[in-house]
């Protein structure tokens, strides 16, 4: 690019096709498309349906180190790696999830790539998009309201207010709304008791529409959830309340993936947002599944650095879906490894070849962590221009010890063509049949045991502190039926510890259990560790502050 750009200007300015012709591609008749304006649309339920016999495609993995306020670029690699598998002659989609406004109008930002490696409309996908954020928000709050509605009336099933769980969400960063009480104001306004906002990406709503395979699936895990307990602590469902039926009615339209198109007009789902940090992280199952019916090469990502998304992409997505990845991309910067290496930000665009060597031990632990799950693993330097030769040299001589290879990857600035180099070896990856993919624990682990074997082999901690509470909680649910579940660790996305400040590699550090959530519905256990919480903040200087309408009538300010 002659002069800098920002993200929002490159996007404004792309050469969309009618999103007909997308789906064309792939053999979506206009028919089982449902459009949502001229440049995005819903794939119909019954189209999906049609596809079950067709053989599925290659899975290829998008994960990332621990993310650095000097950025990395894993959105802007899986768009770029699409792109690129499109430009060496290969049918490839790409999957991603779609954006919270919580990050877009707080500190992180957008969630559709960058640069010349970005999936279009930028605005629409990053803002309201096709409305299945608001959707989720509305049947989780629908739920909310009519457990506290059926107290009100004479509480038949006998919940016991003071072990309600289910909580309210909003897709907005408010830390004033993470403990509150309700029903003040008198009798007419019910019984008052304490309880919270979650963000909507951290719902357990959320979990289950990324999960569910079809809408039958769908309320049947909705009517699992778990909302409250009596008094002899006995579990009170969803479908106790009877709210399951009007909830999947809800979630109907939002059940269905949402096509757009890249910069270069290759097609991609964006359906689906669980935050990685205190969700788990990947979108639907019903876009991953879909796409593997339509391409040869279907590339997704997973949130954050691998030892949050991409364990439980394996974990969690991979095991309850019956997915098998053939390939996963480790994206990586220059700038991190320095970070990592104690450079300060401002000091980063000066060379520092001893800083990169030494904070490349983040990039390797992750690259060993994935390769404990039986996946080929290759490396994306994501480039920046500040990248000297040397830095850049130092990475590879690096990741080429572990048995590994890290190319250069140039589609921030250059789209597919700086990223034919990566294209290329994650078909050879993908197609060597060197997969061999086991999750991490077995089902029938204790669920502490599955808790200390994530601490331990992911995160390289030398134990895992728990109150007695939370591990009588543990056992309590083993007895109920729910030893089988997997977890869900909520953990700071900025270090293997739950320490965000401890960058690199740490070992030998303890993980302290807060609090465990059971997410019934969604299949899993929800783990809280540390101080990380399931409604954000927002920062002292958020982004909304500089989103604006200019005199055009466009939006600046997103990214």
């Amino acid at each position: 690019m002659a002069e800098y750009k920002s993200d929002i200007e490159i996007a404004r300015a792309a050469n969309k096709k009618p999103i007909m012709e997308i789906g064309a591609r792939l053999g979506i008749p206009e028919l089982d498309l449902v459009p949502y304006g001229h440049d995005k649309a819903k794939v119909s339920a019954d189209f999906i349906s049609r596809q079950s016999d067709k053989p599925n495609g290659k899975l290829i993995l998008v994960t990332a180190i621990n993310p650095t306020p000097a950025g990395e670029g894993k959105t802007t690699t899986t768009v770029g790696l699409g792109d690129g598998l499109n430009r060496i002659g290969k049918k490839a989609m790409i999957c991603i999830r779609e954006a919270s406004l919580g990050p877009n109008f707080g500190m992180k930002g957008g969630a559709a790539g960058g640069g010349m490696a970005q999936v279009v409309p930028m605005e629409e996908m990053n803002l309201h998009f096709t409305g299945d954020f608001h959707a989720i928000t509305s049947a989780h709050n629908l739920l909310s309201a009519m457990i506290d509605n059926h107290i009100y009336w004479g509480n038949e099933l006998e919940i016991d207010a003071r072990r309600v769980v289910w909580r309210r969400v909003m897709d907005m960063n408010d830390r004033a709304l993470r403990d509150i009480v309700v029903s003040l104001g008198g009798v007419a306004n019910g019984f008052p008791r304490q309880t919270g906002f979650d963000i909507t990406v951290a719902s357990e709503v959320m979990a289950i529409l990324c999960l569910a395979k079809d809408l039958d699936d769908l309320q049947q895990r909705l009517g699992s959830i778990v909302v409250a307990y009596r008094r002899d602590k006995t579990p009170i469902h969803c479908r106790d309340i009877k709210a399951d039926g009007a909830m999947t009615v809800l979630l109907k339209d939002a059940m269905q993936p949402n096509l757009v198109q890249t910069l270069e007009n290759n097609p991609a789902f964006v359906h689906g947002g669980p935050f990685a940090n205190i969700a788990h992280g990947c979108n639907s199952v019903v876009a991953t599944t879909t796409a593997l019916k339509l391409a040869d090469y279907v590339v997704t990502e997973a949130g954050f650095g691998a030892d949050l998304g991409a364990e439980k992409f394996f974990d969690i997505k991979c095991r309850k879906a019956g997915l098998k990845p053939d390939a996963a991309v480790i994206v990586a910067t220059v700038r991190a490894m320095k970070m990592n290496g104690g450079v300060k930000k401002d000091d980063l665009a000066a060379e520092n070849v001893a800083a990169v060597e030494q904070g490349c031990a983040n990039l390797g632990r992750h690259v060993e962590n994935v390769k404990k799950f039986g996946i080929p693993v290759v490396v994306a330097i994501n480039h920046f221009v500040t990248d000297t030769e040397a830095e850049v040299q130092a990475v590879k001589d690096y990741v080429a010890t572990l048995g590994t290879e890290a190319i250069l990857c140039k589609h921030w600035a250059q789209g597919s063509t700086g990223i034919e180099d990566l294209a290329h070896k994650v078909v050879e990856l993908a197609d060597s049949g060197e997969a061999n993919f086991a999750p991490l624990y077995p089902d029938e682990m204790l669920l502490f045991e599955k808790i200390e074997t994530v601490a331990k082999s992911i995160y390289h901690a030398g134990e895992v502190s728990a109150e007695k509470s939370v591990r009588e909680q543990l056992k309590q649910w083993e007895a109920q039926g729910y030893g089988n579940l997997p977890i869900c660790m909520a953990k700071t996305q900025y270090s293997f510890s739950t320490d965000p400040n401890q960058r690199g590699a740490p070992s030998g550090h303890t993980v302290p259990v807060r609090e465990v959530r059971l997410s019934a519905g969604a299949g899993f256990i929800v783990v809280i560790t540390g101080e990380i919480m399931t409604m954000p903040g927002l920062p002292r200087v958020p982004s909304s502050e500089k989103i604006h309408l200019n005199d055009q009538g466009q939006i600046e300010g997103l990214f």
